[in-house]
């Protein structure tokens, strides 16, 4: 895919650097987060599909990735500060309002600011990651952040093993270094174990992955995403390396992808996983206020995301009042833009061109 025609930018925005590529120069913003362990390159697709319809489509390098700032405090990586950084990237662009739409990580920044700030993000689109409030992880049991996140986490995974946000927090060097020797190893394992294209187990063939029993789930997520405490593998000990790519990761995407984690690590990225508590504190006072403006939620089937999720997408009404859309795409995984992005621009256009 071509990408020399889209504009090539960085502004300053909360104190920090932030790299973009911006295809289409009139229309409509829409800015797009990505999350973990990506960057802008992640929605490539939807940057071509969104100009060619009219929009104004912005991704952006989250700080931590590619030429954006990586802070060294985590708190840098808190949601409330990113999403300041969204207003101010929508300010630096000469706009007022923006359409914001996020992945992963980026899902929850999306979400809150929408949530927060709706005079600036008139509508939201989040993928993988649904709309949980102050929980932003939406984690069984505790949807839309009854609990705190450390004590969610910790019941979801057992005392036997670390949810991985856990364990990306507490061993931010080991997690890191896991990655270092082999960079492309470590992501082609990681794109492919979270994807679609991995065989279920047989045992749960039977199952609709999206509704399963709760015993079930919890155990489908401590085996998927849970690292043992006493293994010393680390998440390396869940990810499986492919004999051959996905069909939907060309390996001239997957060298962009390592290029740019080879020049910047993954260190300063997981500072994201430090802040669960941290947001849920500061977002405490928004409790209770539900989500108003246009909203979108697309998921995967085989997404391990979607599947903890269950919960709170079932609920989803409850919190986000104007709520368009819960669409769980077909044997599609964790990367949803890359894996699906046919389904997943038609999706977002239908959307945009309901506002």
């Amino acid at each position: 895919m071509t990408t020399e025609n889209w504009t090539e930018r960085t502004v300053i925005s909360n104190g920090q650097r932030i790299h973009m590529r911006i295809a289409g120069e009139t229309g409509p913003l829409v800015l797009l987060c990505h999350g973990f362990p990506e960057s802008w390159y992640s929605w490539r697709h939807q940057l071509k599909a969104l100009s060619e319809a009219g929009y104004r489509a912005v991704a952006i390098d989250m700080p931590g990735y590619g030429r954006s700032s990586k802070p060294t405090n985590p708190a840098a990586y808190g949601t409330v500060e990113l999403v300041a950084v969204c207003v101010g990237v929508v300010e630096a662009l000469g706009e007022t309002t923006a359409v914001i739409i996020g992945h992963d990580l980026g899902a929850p920044v999306a979400w809150t600011a929408a949530w927060t700030r709706p005079d600036v993000f008139r509508a939201v689109v989040g993928m993988s990651v649904p709309f949980g409030a102050a929980g932003l992880g939406c984690l069984p049991g505790s949807p839309f952040g009854e609990t705190r996140p450390s004590e969610a986490a910790a019941k979801l995974a057992g005392p036997d093993r670390m949810f991985y946000h856990e364990y990306f927090a507490l061993h931010r060097e080991a997690a890191a270094a896991e990655a270092e020797p082999d960079m492309r190893s470590w992501l082609t394992s990681a794109f492919y174990s979270l994807s679609g294209d991995k065989p279920l187990p047989p045992e749960l063939a039977a199952f609709d992955m999206t509704k399963l029993p709760d015993l079930v789930l919890r155990e489908v997520v401590r085996a998927a995403i849970s690292v043992p405490r006493t293994s010393g593998a680390g998440m390396s000990g869940l990810l499986e390396l492919p004999a051959t790519l996905p069909d939907w990761l060309r390996p001239e995407d997957l060298d962009y992808c390592v290029a740019e984690l080879e020049s910047t690590g993954i260190y300063h990225a997981l500072g994201y996983y430090m802040n669960g508590d941290r947001d849920w504190d500061a977002l405490g006072p928004h409790q209770g206020k539900p989500l108003s403006v246009p909203a979108l939620y697309i998921g995967g089937d085989r997404d391990i995301v979607t599947i903890w999720s269950q919960e709170a997408i079932a609920r989803a009404e409850e919190v986000v009042t104007d709520l368009r859309g819960k669409i769980i795409l077909p044997g599609c995984g964790h990367w949803i833009p890359q894996e699906a992005p046919e389904a997943v621009n038609d999706a977002l256009l239908t959307f945009l061109r309901s506002l």
